[in-house]
């Protein structure tokens, strides 16, 4: 797996911006949110000044020692309870702004890394496997708003231990120093350890990680496991990767637990040094119960103040990690994509759906392609020099040994693979980014392994797109799959499962050229979409794509009812067109083809001779 071998210095170089920058801007995104909640939490805990104040004036009531400007048990009560309600308040206030914070904040994070990862080209992989992918949307993306989030909190608890503090110098600075000094050291041990904190968060980020993407995997790959009869080794390697995440998660949570307990028990010794210094204090006279009650209940939360500190000081590296992870999901993003602004829509509005109706350069009358070029990275694999011409209303068929480049040049042709030179013309108009032209109504294109979602079979077919059902039946037709239909429990409605797994290869494949019929393209392109079909079946489809008036067709196939079709032929070799004609052109002139017909180079298929 990729992310056994994940170098931590490599990873940490995705990161283009810093933490506190990203912070800033999810901040900006929604400002009267951020402002609002930092508002009502600074209430809320201003609200716990009134037990400490209260305790004082009573315990001062209760000894007749000290001054008690609240002379009485009721006032005392009514005071509390005032408090109570402002602490309500604070409540009813966070309640308001915490979710609505998080989730628009987590809605842009997603967006825009599922944005740029559909940016990539698409047939390349991510850079990890799709189960650590999922995990960085759950658990990475948590991490800004939450921060963000934390920051309220520590600000609000810095205004009160402020307060508190200058409270408990005007009864006795003295005391008030020594015992507040320890959570200032501590303050500075949680500082210092700071770069341990990152260091194992960063580990048990990746052992999870590695997890996930495996069990994601294993998924994919259950029936490869189970002819292989590799159960109890996959189990094994599981049970090894699980202890590897147990003992660097143990160590992780170990050190904060350990940081922790030093935090808590900094009020333990603060608490320690007021009884010896308060001693003498009280037997002067200038040190009260009342004052002695204050002082430990302040120092309480001012202990947990220094403790949530450390947190905080912990939780920004380990923001830190979860960008750096989020980036790289991201490869090649320019430095503010992450947190690019966008409308989201959370109060049950949604935006208009618009899908284009025109071409933007005309209905297709030919498409060429001149010097096309593509290079695997680090490879010598691919096309190279491709010219070719389609002319409207043709049968193209692409042909070629296994591993001649009849993919790659489909690829490269759609931009799901970014050409190193060449141009692409439609209608003699030059198309810069082919990624995002060859799109309905442009073209539609179904890859070898076509996929399914584990919804009804209608929503497989429009995938958003607004159409009748007469329009799903006349695609269904022209995939030659009504007849399946009338067999499937609920029709449109049946749930096809996860990648497809009801429905039969053959019903796969013609699921997905539904798909593409419903969308009524100028170039249907297909990637061997008749391998899983019978030859009778096969045949059908291609004559009612043929009654579809005007359709271009670009297929890459071996079949021979697809190469019996083609108005013309190009066969590839080592990721060069060898020869480019009709059939019976290429038979008589072209010996990988005549190799290639007669089953030398292919086994052909049952039927199809």
């Amino acid at each position: 797996m990729t992310t056994d071998t994940l170098n931590v210095a490599e990873v940490s170089k995705t990161a283009k911006l810093s933490g506190w920058y990203v912070i800033w801007r999810a901040i900006c995104f929604r400002p009267w949110l951020w402002l609002a909640n930092l508002g009502a939490m600074t209430i809320h805990i201003m609200s716990y000044h009134v037990m400490p104040l209260a305790q004082r004036q009573f315990f001062n009531l209760l000894t007749h020692n000290g001054p008690a400007r609240l002379d009485d048990v009721w006032t005392l009560v009514a005071f509390i309870f005032a408090g109570e309600l402002v602490a309500i308040g604070g409540v009813f206030g966070l309640t308001l702004t915490n979710v609505p914070f998080f989730v628009h904040n987590l809605t842009q994070l997603r967006h825009n890394i599922m944005r740029h990862i559909l940016r990539r080209p698409g047939a390349n992989a991510l850079p990890d496997s799709p189960g650590e992918a999922v995990s960085r949307f759950r658990g990475d993306v948590i991490e800004v708003p939450m921060f963000a989030l934390w920051m309220n909190d520590l600000l609000g608890s810095v205004v009160y231990c402020v307060i508190a503090i200058a409270i408990m110098v005007r009864i006795n600075a003295s005391i008030t120093l020594f015992a507040v000094l320890p959570l200032l050291i501590i303050g500075v041990i949680a500082n210092l350890a700071a770069k341990r904190i990152e260091e194992y968060r960063r580990a048990s980020r990746r052992a999870s990680g590695i997890v996930s993407g495996f069990i994601g995997e294993l998924f994919g790959a259950v029936q490869a496991v189970k002819v292989a009869t590799a159960e109890q080794d996959v189990i094994t390697h599981f049970h090894t990767l699980n202890e590897d995440r147990r003992v660097i998660s143990l160590k992780d949570r170990l050190f904060n637990e350990l940081l922790g307990s030093i935090f808590r028990n900094a009020n333990s010794i603060g608490t320690g040094v007021i009884l010896i210094l308060a001693g003498q204090a009280m037997h002067t006279g200038t040190f009260t119960v009342g004052d002695f009650a204050l002082f430990v209940y302040y120092l309480g939360f001012i202990s947990e103040c220094t403790t949530f500190f450390g947190l905080v000081v912990a939780r920004y590296q380990q923001l830190g990690v979860s960008i750096d992870r989020m980036y790289r999901l991201m490869q090649d993003a320019p430095p503010e994509a992450l947190i690019e602004p966008i409308d989201t829509y959370l109060d049950g509005r949604l935006p208009e759906v618009t899908y284009a109706n025109e071409c933007t350069h005309g209905p297709l009358q030919e498409l060429t392609a001149k010097g096309l070029t593509f290079t695997f990275p680090g490879t010598e694999n691919g096309v190279a020099d491709v010219n070719l011409r389609i002319p409207r209303g043709s049968f193209t068929v692409i042909t070629g040994r296994n591993g001649s480049g009849k993919t790659t040049l489909l690829r490269a042709l759609l931009g799901l693979l970014p050409k190193d030179t060449g141009e692409i013309r439609w209608n003699e108009q030059l198309i810069d980014n082919p990624g995002e032209f060859f799109v309905p109504p442009h073209s539609a294109y179904t890859a070898q392994v076509p996929r399914l979602f584990s919804d009804p079979l209608r929503d497989n077919i429009l995938m958003g797109m607004d159409r009748s059902d007469d329009d799903i039946h006349r695609a269904l037709h022209a995939a030659v799959l009504e007849d399946d239909l009338g067999r499937l429990e609920d029709g449109l409605d049946t749930k096809v499962g996860p990648k497809g797994v009801k429905l039969s290869g053959g019903q796969i494949q013609r699921t997905a050229a539904a798909r593409m019929f419903v969308r009524e393209p100028e170039l249907l392109v297909f990637d061997d979409l008749s391998s899983a079909l019978d030859v009778e079946t096969e045949h059908v489809l291609w004559e009612r794509v043929f009654q579809r008036e005007g359709i271009t067709c670009l297929v890459v196939s071996h079949r021979k009812a697809a190469l019996r079709q083609a108005d013309q032929i190009i066969v590839m070799n080592d990721g060069r067109i060898d020869a480019a004609g009709s059939l019976p052109e290429l038979l008589e002139s072209c010996e990988e083809m005549q190799r290639l017909w007669h089953g030398e180079l292919i086994p052909a298929e049952a039927g199809d001779e």
